[in-house]
């Protein structure tokens, strides 16, 4: 393991976690309900977000497979990381310098910016086999993750105090902070990706002389033929399979653990508070579950992880004090970095180093369709009992067959 090369490509991990924590789940949606969209009707706030999201995570979906495949090529994932990690942190810093009532620019920012966070994930990840292989792999993407929890929650607990105690900071009122806020996203994100460019070497399959159309056309028979090996390779089939409703449970369940702390009549400092605890607890236990792949694979440690998934579901369904959204958080926090970052590296074990690009592609086109049959479950769930806690209920089906599907995986042997 080339652990020069294995860190500087986890710092990007610490880079690009500082626009999850600050800017997507901490101040951007309440900013622009409050600031840029003020006066307008909340509904069709919550409609212009979700739109943009929408359009934004479609676009990379539809693109990341085919330019994956060019960047396996070429020795391009570096600089396709770079390139979107800027069309991200510039478009992040831009929200600094946008005026109040000015959604318009605001949801065109954002939609860029999560544009560009998305993309250079893909890209990120793809690099992950050129650093690491079999059980160092395990070791890489944990220590990516956890280096991420730290350095999202570091971050963001500045830009919170910030907010709560401008005066300290020399900051004028809050707006200014939470705009200052969105600068220093902007700067820490580029920064910290710098050793990944500087550090992480990647292979080259063919010479970059080619005219952009050639290259086009080759990524597009390789993706051609990456799709039907996929379909021949039936364990891979089903690990995808697995992976998406797993992984659409767990993102549902954290976007129903913010629903529910409001409906208990928790304060936004308390969630806030919440969002950090996560964080901090993150930071440990991503690390944790990297080291005990020697001994237990990626398959099982996950499986646990789904399984604690399920009962935090279960708990979610009898929660009536903040302490308990608390205790909620704290779980999420000790399992979130362990499924999300071993799911990554056995995803990373099962497909070829020289594909990794077009392969992830894949993997990310799997996780933007995520959070689909969460939602949906949770609705149709609430209508026919009439209660939202027996709605959440119902993704232990996800947990469940997911679970299932995983446990018929052959996880390969690593070294």
């Amino acid at each position: 393991m080339k652990k020069k090369e294995v860190f500087s490509w986890a710092m990007y991990d610490w880079a690009n976690s500082a626009f999850s924590t600050t800017v997507m789940a901490g101040f951007f949606p309440v900013f622009f309900k409050n600031y840029w969209s003020e006066g307008t009707d909340p509904t069709l706030t919550t409609a212009r977000l979700g739109t943009a999201i929408s359009i934004s995570s479609l676009i990379i979906a539809v693109i990341s497979p085919t330019l994956g495949a060019m960047a396996d090529l070429h020795g391009y994932k570096k600089n396709f990381n770079f390139l979107f990690m800027c069309l991200g942190a510039l478009s992040c810093f831009s929200m600094g310098f946008i005026g109040h009532g000015q959604w318009q620019w605001a949801i065109l920012a954002y939609g860029l910016a999560m544009m560009g966070f998305n993309a250079s994930s893909v890209f990120y990840d793809a690099l992950l086999p050129e650093v690491a292989a079999g059980r160092d792999m395990d070791y890489a993407s944990s220590l990516g993750y956890s280096l991420g929890y730290l350095g999202g929650g570091l971050l963001f607990l500045i830009n919170v105090l910030m907010y709560l105690k401008p005066q300290i900071f020399g900051i004028a009122d809050p707006v200014t902070a939470v705009k200052i806020s969105f600068i220093t996203v902007a700067v820490w994100w580029f920064l910290f990706t710098l050793p990944l460019q500087m550090n992480v070497h990647e292979a080259r399959l063919c010479q970059p002389s080619q005219k952009f159309l050639i290259k086009t056309l080759e990524s597009l028979k390789t993706l051609k033929q990456t799709l039907l090996d996929l379909t021949q390779n039936r364990n891979l089939l089903t690990y995808l399979v697995s992976y998406w409703l797993f992984i659409d449970g767990v993102y549902t369940v954290i976007t129903m653990a913010i629903d529910f702390g409001i409906n208990i009549g928790l304060e936004s400092k308390d969630l806030i508070a919440a969002l950090i605890l996560t964080q901090f607890i993150g930071f440990p236990f991503a690390w944790l579950f990297g080291k005990l792949t020697p001994r237990w694979g990626c398959r099982k440690p996950i499986l646990f992880c789904i399984a604690v998934y399920s009962l935090t579901v279960v708990m979610s369904v009898f929660m009536s004090e903040p302490w308990h959204f608390y205790l909620l958080a704290t779980i999420i926090g000790m399992v979130q970095g362990g499924v999300q970052s071993l799911s990554r590296s056995l995803f990373g074990q099962m497909i070829p180093v020289k594909s990794s690009g077009e392969y992830f592609g894949l993997f990310n086109l799997v996780g933007r369709f995520a959070s689909i049959l969460g939602p949906l479950f949770v609705g149709i769930g609430t209508h026919f009992s009439g209660s939202a806690r027996m709605g959440l209920l119902s993704l232990i089906v996800l947990f469940l067959v997911g679970g299932f599907l995983l446990h018929q995986v052959h996880e390969p042997d690593a070294a």
